[in-house]
């Protein structure tokens, strides 16, 4: 069992770790509005409103997307953006084949938990792609960010069905298939205004693990359209999983995103 002072340590460090990460944002933003007012030692971006999920008048996108492999690892988040304790991956994360691999009765529900562990939301890209992951050994969690092509329809067609989720699968029950029976709730995770189009969703999977042992399992799902590339995020584990990291990483991918794309332009 975790001591209480040790979770706070580690909750303490990820606040810290995603406050640098806003300042990165912030500084690659520029001119955009500053982030509002939170408790000490912890800060984000200002979501989006619901009803302005797609702001293509207001931020131009990048165009149609001809970015080569290597220009897309180059707009990739990676461990010194984050900074402590996320580290490079060694591998999936134990809790995914547990609790992930699950079914569930609702088809749009059971598709839900398909797209968490396999880890494709968007289905196979259309073009160049480049995937990084991340481990914050302190508490287990685990990051997935990837940047690839997919035509834009039917990347709004996958975000339009994510806004439908909270409503649709709000609360249902899976079945894993090591942890038995879990109690799952799905909601709206806001992200703040960036890229052409965006949705997020905050998971939470309640249960026992085989050995008896209480689990709660969270993960956060983030998908960012700018122009013709998607940056999809995934963050979850089993300790705290603080929204604010995906917050702003959505901002500051998308941001520096737009800012390779712009750089691949000028070059032609």
């Amino acid at each position: 069992m975790t001591h209480a002072p040790a979770a706070a340590r580690t909750l303490l460090v990820s606040a810290l770790s995603a406050t640098a990460l806003l300042t990165a944002a912030a500084c690659v933003a520029g001119d955009r509005e500053a982030p509002r007012a939170l408790p000490a030692g912890v800060s984000e971006p200002p979501a989006a409103p619901a009803s302005s999920a797609s702001p293509a008048a207001k931020q131009p996108s990048p165009g149609p997307s001809e970015l080569s492999e290597e220009q897309l690892r180059a707009a990739l988040i990676t461990e010194t953006d984050l900074g402590e304790p996320w580290t490079a991956s060694r591998g999936a994360a134990t809790w995914r084949d547990g609790m992930l691999k699950a079914k569930a009765e609702d088809a749009d529900c059971h598709r839900l938990l398909d797209v968490l562990y396999t880890e494709e939301l968007f289905g196979p890209s259309a073009g160049p792609s480049a995937t990084t992951t991340l481990d914050d050994a302190s508490d287990d969690s685990q990051l997935r960010y990837q940047v690839a092509a997919h035509p834009t329809a039917d990347v709004d067609r996958v975000l339009d069905w994510m806004r439908t989720l909270p409503k649709t699968c709000g609360r249902f029950e899976a079945t894993t298939t090591r942890a038995g029976a879990q109690r799952v709730e799905v909601a709206e995770l806001p992200l703040p205004e960036a890229g052409d189009a965006r949705a997020g969703l905050r998971l939470t999977m309640i249960g026992e693990a085989s050995d008896g042992v209480p689990t709660r399992l969270t993960v956060n799902l983030a998908a960012v359209r700018v122009g013709e590339d998607t940056i999809t995020l995934t963050n979850g584990g089993l300790g705290a999983v603080l929204p604010e990291v995906i917050r702003a990483m959505s901002r500051l991918g998308a941001d520096r995103l737009a800012d390779v794309g712009r750089q691949a332009r000028v070059r032609v």
